[in-house]
């Protein structure tokens, strides 16, 4: 009964993972996707792509106590989304003992930078794109200085955290999100994924067989 009991739990945990389009591999190895915009702690639109935050700390979670898995390669092609919960996924990253990668395979803009380079190895493909700019914020906004010096303290902890995980220089990344030449209706830049490793941003250019191969060897070192 017992028996029985463990294998539907399983059975269920594996269907769960799944859905959510985690797959764990060969040699303890899972993949985890973040696509689409990151989703914070409002609903966004049915027809816009998501990923959900409250899914995705739960399975680093698990998967740092899980002494079957070796290892995690995140799996990046995203917009960007909401800031607290882009930089709760890096933090999250940052400080697992268990080996991390990341492969930026399509776009790694906004937020979704610190989660690339929150994993201890991080690449991306040269057709890669990552928009880098100022942290925006939506809604009302009041026009006092407590309003400005709080952003100004957002802005801060992102680009701390990129510069602290990165190989960039700080000066670097500040004259990137201030770029006014670049985009029309915005303020900041659109780089490659060639031009991000050059710029120190990540860490080497590569694809997936090139992030599962970086994990496999912090996997056999640990």
């Amino acid at each position: 009964m017992k028996e029985k009991e463990n294998e539907a739990l399983s059975e269920e945990k594996t269907e769960n993972i799944i859905s959510l389009g985690t797959v764990k591999g060969r040699g303890g190895i899972i993949t985890v996707p973040i696509i689409g915009q990151i989703e914070g702690h409002y609903l966004l639109p049915e027809t816009q792509k998501t990923t959900k935050y409250e899914h995705i700390l739960p399975l680093l979670a698990s998967a740092e106590q899980d002494e079957g898995v070796r290892g995690i390669v995140i799996m990046i092609n995203t917009v960007g989304g909401d800031v607290e919960a882009g930089l709760a996924i890096a933090e999250m990253l940052a400080g697992m003992k268990t080996p991390t990668a990341s492969v930026i395979l399509g776009g790694g803009h906004s937020i979704g930078l610190p989660i690339a380079v929150a994993c201890r190895r991080s690449f991306a493909v040269p057709s890669a794109t990552l928009t880098i700019h100022p942290v925006r914020i939506s809604g009302t906004v009041l026009g006092v200085p407590q309003a400005f010096a709080s952003l100004e303290r957002m802005q801060e902890r992102v680009s701390g955290f990129i510069v602290g995980h990165s190989g960039v220089k700080r000066e670097v990344l500040d004259g990137l999100m201030m770029n006014t030449g670049e985009l029309t209706t915005d303020v900041g830049s659109v780089i490659t994924g060639k031009r991000a490793v050059a710029l120190g941003l990540i860490d080497a250019l590569g694809g997936i067989a090139d992030a599962f191969s970086a994990v496999r060897q912090m996997a056999e070192k640990k």
